[in-house]
């Protein structure tokens, strides 16, 4: 207190007097210092200890008054801990500081532990996958089709097509919804023309609007020889759905109309129209063909 008493004399200035008086103080001496020091050019080492003594005592008096502001902070801030208030302050000033690191740290962790989870996951899918029996067939459902409200909730599409099938195994399904109003397609068709460009499915199952878009794309198996062949007892006038491709200037068959068959009521789905065709990659064709053949079969 004695050097903070000294330095309030040294600018002429009772002790404690307020911030802006010690401001305007300041200037002024220094401007008186450095008028006299021009003036008596002989005596600028002593203008030199006098700036030095000016400002000395004007930082010593602004740090009290950094110190008094933080030492009120300090005490509506963390004041309410009493005896903690030292503990809780440290934690407070870790906090600011480090906080973006500690925030990383835990996204850090975080991230490690759904790593670990999402990785334990895949395992244990992957050895369920492989306790399944081989897929008799995968089909796609591309277009204005919908999942009714009262489907069940694990495998609906599957268990109704395996009632149809009780001698095979297994079903697998992809649902690609399409609108069928042009102006809403856009945003649904970008997804459908990635499904159709990396997933293998054996057989599509499209409305009329898509059947249109995708037979042309040169992915769907020409059944000409089969609805002239086996299927030829089954098929009914329009079932046969022609198409050209972009490659081929020719009609042909690339998909058979099943809407009018009773199988199809079994699967739970709001829809208006089922054509179904061969994807060409197909890895079960003829389980494909069987599945035609027995949808056909229904229809009266």
């Amino acid at each position: 207190m004695d050097e903070l008493k000294q330095a309030y004399e040294t600018l002429g200035l009772p002790e404690l007097a307020a911030k802006e008086e010690v401001e305007k103080r300041y200037t002024t001496l220094m401007r008186q210092a450095r008028s006299r020091a021009q003036q008596k050019k002989a005596d600028a080492g002593n203008a030199e200890d006098s700036f030095a003594k000016i400002t000395q005592a004007y930082r010593l008096i602004l740090e009290y008054e950094d110190r008094k502001l933080t030492d009120a902070f300090n005490e509506q801030e963390y004041g309410k801990y009493k005896k903690m208030a030292g503990q809780a302050q440290k934690m407070d000033h870790f906090w600011r500081y480090y906080r973006f690191h500690t925030l990383g740290a835990i996204a850090a962790v975080a991230l490690i532990i759904y790593g670990v989870i999402s990785f334990m996951n895949y395992r244990e899918e992957q050895e369920r996958l492989a306790n399944l029996p081989p897929v008799d067939l995968s089909v796609s459902f591309m277009g204005n089709y919908m999942l009714k409200e009262d489907a069940p909730k694990e495998e609906p599409i599957e268990k109704a097509l395996l009632t149809a099938f009780p001698e095979w195994k297994r079903f697998t399904s992809m649902l690609t919804f399409v609108p069928a109003d042009q102006q809403a397609q856009y945003a649904y068709m970008q997804k459908a023309v990635l499904i159709l460009a990396t997933e293998h499915p054996d057989v599509y199952i499209m409305d009329r609007s898509i059947f249109e878009w995708v037979g042309t794309q040169g992915v769907l198996m020409n059944l000409d020889s089969d609805v002239n062949g086996e299927l030829k007892p089954l098929m009914k006038d329009g079932l046969a759905q022609k198409l050209k491709t972009d490659e081929d200037t020719e009609e042909h068959v690339y998909g058979i109309d099943l809407s009018s068959s009773a199988l199809v009521d079994q699967v739970p789905l709001y829809k208006e129209s089922m054509i179904i065709g061969i994807r060409l990659d197909s890895k079960n064709p003829e389980k494909a063909k069987e599945f035609i053949k027995k949808y056909l079969a229904t229809i009266k």
